[in-house]
């Protein structure tokens, strides 16, 4: 599915509760007492006719696709959370250039679904906007590179565990994955960059 086309389909959805079309889908928000953290994206996969992706190559081929809550701060929508691109192969990120890395191949052509988040408990959620976003502005590119290129000298010099999430300009390294134990580590856009993304004023 070209992304323009995807665009019209999830315009469909706007100003719609997602956990209410979630159910449509028969997409699992919660089981037993446990919140499915992708029930989100999965329901829009769904909407698209388009099997659940989890993989490190962008979700159609050319394009990614990402979904983002928003909160509303003294009535204004701002991003609640940073947003997850792609996970870290430390062999991978200390072998690969930032042309040839997943980083940039997840980022060069996005779509991203704002939500907006009411509460935990997760019983609505409107889907607020769509909106596209390429990776060619030049400054934006070069931050890009060398967020990435200080990730990979770090796990070149220091070891793949001194990687944090303090490092980054627009992109930060984090943990990724169940408990505050994990070892796993991803990519994220820090809530300033996903604001620029999404044109937030």
């Amino acid at each position: 599915m070209e992304r323009h086309e995807a665009i019209v389909r999830i315009q469909q959805l706007e100003g719609q509760d997602l956990v209410a079309i979630a159910h449509q889908y028969n997409v699992t928000v919660w089981k037993n007492g446990k919140l499915n953290k992708g029930w989100c994206g999965h329901t829009i996969e769904r909407h698209l006719g388009l099997p659940l992706n989890s993989s490190q190559s962008p979700n159609f081929g050319s394009w990614e696709l990402k979904v983002v809550p928003l909160k509303r701060i003294n009535g204004k929508l701002v991003p609640k959370e940073t947003m997850a691109i792609t996970m870290i192969d430390e062999v991978n990120v200390r072998d690969a250039s930032f042309e040839d890395s997943h980083l940039l191949a997840k980022m060069q052509k996005i779509l991203i679904v704002a939500r907006e988040f009411e509460s935990k408990e997760e019983k609505h959620s409107t889907l607020v906007d769509v909106a596209q976003f390429d990776l060619t502005d030049i400054n934006i590119i070069n931050q890009v590179r060398a967020d990435y290129e200080l990730v990979q000298s770090t796990i070149k010099t220091l070891g793949y565990t001194s990687l944090t999430g303090k490092m980054g300009v627009l992109i930060q390294p984090r943990t990724k994955g169940p408990g505050h134990g994990s070892t796993s580590r991803a990519f994220y856009a820090r809530k300033g960059f996903v604001k620029t993304i999404l044109d937030l004023k």
